[in-house]
């Protein structure tokens, strides 16, 4: 199972900077840098816990 990476793009909307927080297909919009950067951190922190433990069950069985 394979898991897209993280990552964090600017956009601009009505004249204000937001960051959008994208895993493949799917992404989170976000007023503050701050936010975007948590959530991302996050977000790749469980993506890795998730890929340990389907290497965990795949070595297990």
């Amino acid at each position: 199972m394979t898991h897209p990476d993280v990552q964090i793009e600017t956009l601009r909307q009505h004249g204000r900077q937001l960051w959008q927080v994208r895993m493949g297909r799917r992404a989170l919009t976000f007023h503050e840098e701050l936010s975007a950067r948590t959530f991302a951190a996050q977000l790749h922190m469980r993506l890795s816990w998730l890929r340990q433990q389907a290497m965990q069950e795949n070595l297990d069985t």
